[in-house]
């Protein structure tokens, strides 16, 4: 089991992002300062920790930035840190002025195992508002190829660094300083598209009102179009204040998510540390071609960068993610961000079909409406759609269409909700046509015999959607499909003439648990009455299930997550999967982390209690190898999708969009992969 969680700990790179108390021109204090969280860092297992600006010399002392002793004090407290960082495991990233040739610059400094391993200087002086940097130093940009003496040694000094580990946690880091990160063109732009995945920005930055979510912004959206992670720290307690005044803000960035970020206004030194997923940004690099074609262009080759290289193996033991793994990848856990998200998802599909009926110039839709969760959400964004193209909500024909297994509450609960909606609702039984055609095929059914087979189950499938589409020829509609894109994933649908077909699918990419988000969103926005949100509330407390089967002896109806999975864990294994393109075991290490413990992590806010479990890693192992056989099998239902609008970054699988694939497909080498290093018991 040990062995398991240690599997990724290559592709999670801890780096941290450090607010030291310091004192005003004492280097001495500074050092200890560094070093204290530096022995803490190293305790937690962190690889890169990074410090502010001038974080060795302070920054806000003006000219005593020209006193040789403060200079020489500096230098000083440079060796020590590097002495006493022979024994640690960090990489150290601090802050100095350094001299050179007569000039002064403002430097980072790289420290591991006791060595300076560079400098690098910052391109872009502020000279402007608060800021007079120019007074004190000499600008780095342009500045390559040269060496400055830092500790007694010649060491590489420029902007065209970058510093690439060749021990057992292979990465490239690359460095830049505070202002660097407020211009045009970034200097750390040029660094990644050099092959640096992660970016670190010592700053000083002094707080102002509004200013700390400015540098979330500039951060996270440098670190999405970069693809990278991106980490930044500040001046904190103990800076002087005689004009400004310090936040201690740092914060850890990945591809434009924040992934921690400290309490600012600290009273003490304090730092964030967070794991840096690096198979995902590198996944992603990949994958987005106009990266690539970026670097083609711009990345010329005519101002190389320089790698300094350095050994960093990981440490000891299993790995215990500093992350937070969403539970709900499609379904974000902030409530002010699921009401955007289902605000933009639910009017995205309304839009989509209204737009197909008015390039079709049909002016009804027909929709078969079960009770369930899909054909609900599919109902509403339909009558919406009416509503928007200004027609009356008696032109959605819904249809009820009741076969062997259908329950009462489930088709009270359609009716209800048909009947709330103000459309047209009508029932069509479709036993006696499923039972001559059963007859027809001389099925054991018709002999009164009780065999549910899927020819059993698939006959009331198909029915169902022949009867919509003869509808929809009779009364000149559009057949609006219902399945989801859990089912669509897992083939849990009927192939052909079957509810795998439609003239448009609003829900084709809609995953179940955002599904179920929709319809409590609708339930609680005030556009339908308190009658309409009671049904709504009832048809989300219903068991899913297909009602094809009729209950056993016990009475037990039929459930689909008893044969696919659970719907949420098959989720976040299906995100992973498709969008980022993990292996299986990798998927297995996150989904974990995720669900292995009911008390951890943060459920979406309106997620009832029962919903909230967790799975064992025997649980999780067992229904990926069920996803990923059923995922790839039932490839050829994916291939012939009709239309359907994309929701969400977590992508479709329409073969028009975010997945074509071969139908031919075979499994065999994700099992594999899956068997080999996943545990089963």
């Amino acid at each position: 089991m040990d062995q398991f969680f240690s599997l990724y700990s290559h592709e999670f790179l801890r780096i941290a992002a450090c607010v030291p108390r310091a004192q005003v021109a004492d280097p001495d204090f500074a050092a200890a300062e560094t070093l204290r969280l530096a022995r803490q860092g190293n305790a937690e297992g962190v690889a890169v920790m990074l410090f502010p600006e001038l974080g060795l010399s302070s920054y806000a002392i003006d000219d005593l930035l020209f006193q040789d002793v403060l200079l020489d004090a500096v230098e000083g407290a440079i060796v020590r840190i590097a002495e006493a960082s022979e024994s640690l495991y960090p990489v150290l990233v601090v802050g100095a002025p350094l001299r050179r040739d007569g000039r002064l610059f403002n430097t980072a400094v790289v420290i591991h195992r006791g060595a300076v391993l560079g400098a690098v200087p910052k391109s872009y002086l502020p000279n402007y508002r608060e800021f007079y940097e120019r007074r004190h130093f000499s600008p780095g940009a342009g500045v390559t190829n040269a060496e400055i003496q830092v500790a007694g040694r010649d060491v590489p000094f420029g902007v065209d660094l970058l510093f690439r580990s060749n021990g057992s946690v292979p990465f490239t880091f690359g460095v830049e300083v505070c202002e660097d990160i407020w211009v045009p063109l970034p200097p750390s732009t040029r660094v990644a598209m050099a092959g640096a995945e992660v970016l670190l920005n010592l700053s000083a930055s002094n707080i102002t009102i509004g200013k700390a979510e400015t540098r979330r912004l500039l951060c996270a959206s440098h670190s999405s179009r970069a693809i990278a992670a991106y980490a930044y720290s500040a001046a904190g307690p103990g800076e002087s204040t005689t004009d400004l005044a310090w936040d201690g803000h740092a914060a850890i960035f990945e591809y434009g998510n924040l992934l921690g970020e400290t309490q600012r206004f600290p009273h003490d030194s304090t730092f964030v540390a967070a794991d840096i997923d690096l198979g995902r940004l590198r996944q992603e690099r990949m994958r987005v071609n106009s990266f690539g074609d970026c670097v083609r262009e711009e990345f010329d080759g005519s101002r190389p960068f320089r790698t300094v290289s350095f050994s960093l193996d990981r440490p000891t033991g299993p790995v215990l993610l500093r992350r937070r793994v969403e539970r709900y990848p499609y379904v974000p856990a902030d409530p002010s961000r699921l009401r955007e998200d289902c605000y933009e998802a639910y009017n995205i599909q309304v839009q989509g079909l209204a737009k197909r009926l008015a390039a079709t110039g049909l002016k009804r839709a027909v929709i078969g409406v079960s009770g369930g969760l899909d054909s609900t959400q599919a109902l509403m964004v339909t009558t919406r759609a009416m509503d928007l193209a200004g027609l009356d909500r008696k032109n959605v024909l819904a249809y009820t269409l009741p076969g062997f297994a259908t329950s009462d509450s489930t088709k009270s609960n359609a009716w209800a909700l048909m009947n709330a909606l103000g459309v047209t609702g009508t029932e069509i039984d479709i036993r006696p046509a499923a039972r001559q055609m059963l007859a027809d095929l001389g099925h054991p059914f018709s002999k009164g015999e009780p065999v549910y087979d899927v020819t059993f189950e698939n006959v009331q499938a198909g029915l169902r959607t022949d009867y919509l589409f003869r509808l929809a020829n009779q009364n000149g509609g559009l057949v609006v499909g219902t399945g989801d894109l859990s089912e669509l994933a897992l083939g849990w649908c009927t192939y052909g003439v079957g509810d795998h077909m439609s003239h448009y699918n609003v829900n084709a990419s809609v995953s179940k648990t955002l599904i179920q988000h929709l319809i409590r969103f609708v339930a609680g926005s005030g556009d339908v009455s308190s009658e309409t949100a009671q049904i709504l509330l009832a048809i989300l407390a219903t068991e899913i299930s297909p009602e094809l089967v009729p209950p056993g002896a016990t009475g037990t109806l039929q459930s689909t997550q008893d044969i696919v999975g659970p719907y949420a864990l098959q989720d976040f294994n299906l995100f992973y999967l498709t969008r980022y393109g993990f292996r299986p075991s990798k998927i297995a290490f996150l989904a974990h982390h995720a669900w292995s413990d009911v008390e951890s992590g943060v459920w979406p806010v309106d997620l009832p209690a029962a919903d909230r479990r967790a799975y064992s890693l025997v649980e999780i192992r067992h229904w990926l190898e069920v996803l990923l056989k059923r995922f790839f099998s039932s490839q050829f239902k994916r291939s012939t999708l009709p239309n359907g609008p994309k929701i969400s970054s977590g992508g479709s699988l329409s073969p028009r969009g975010d997945w074509r694939a071969p139908s031919d497909g075979d499994a065999k080498i994700w099992l594999r992969e899956l068997a080999e290093n996943v545990p089963a018991e």
